[in-house]
């Protein structure tokens, strides 16, 4: 991972080309009809209850593992980022306004929150969220 006194220097130097295994996905993205189960608990044949883990969707694996691969994720105080918060939570929020470096910085903050609330990056392609970054961010480099 990138320091963030690099991170903006090496968003800038990626080329169209760097950018498509991630923006090769939209298209799974689009067919995609199930992102995955969610966490849940339910009553086991003994009635005893169990923790269900959540299971992604091949397309979300993939995802996870090119954007750590690609190196666009930073180590960063994603859980004080109000504005992450703030952007990913509006589902009206327009992601042409930021640039590609706070488009990373929310993808970063999604799959580092997965680590923590279990099922939150299933839930960011359920809502549509991770689909409107990721056209965001190829209407700016392509």
């Amino acid at each position: 991972m990138l320091e963030m006194s690099s991170y903006e220097h090496k968003v800038a130097s990626m080329t169209p080309e760097d950018w498509r295994p991630l923006l090769d996905l939209i298209p799974r993205i689009e067919k995609t009809k199930s992102f995955g189960d969610l966490p849940d608990i339910k009553r086991n044949k003994d009635g005893n209850l169990e923790l269900m883990t959540s299971e992604p969707a091949p397309v979300v694996r993939d995802f996870r593992s090119i954007a750590s691969n690609l190196g666009i994720m930073i180590p960063f105080d994603w859980g004080d980022w109000d504005e992450g918060r703030q952007m990913a939570g509006n589902p009206e929020f327009d992601y042409d306004s930021v640039g590609i470096p706070a488009k990373c910085m929310l993808i970063t903050a999604i799959i580092r929150n997965d680590r923590f609330c279990e099922g939150a990056l299933i839930s960011a392609f359920r809502s549509g969220l991770i689909l409107r970054i990721l056209k965001a961010i190829k209407r700016q480099v392509m």
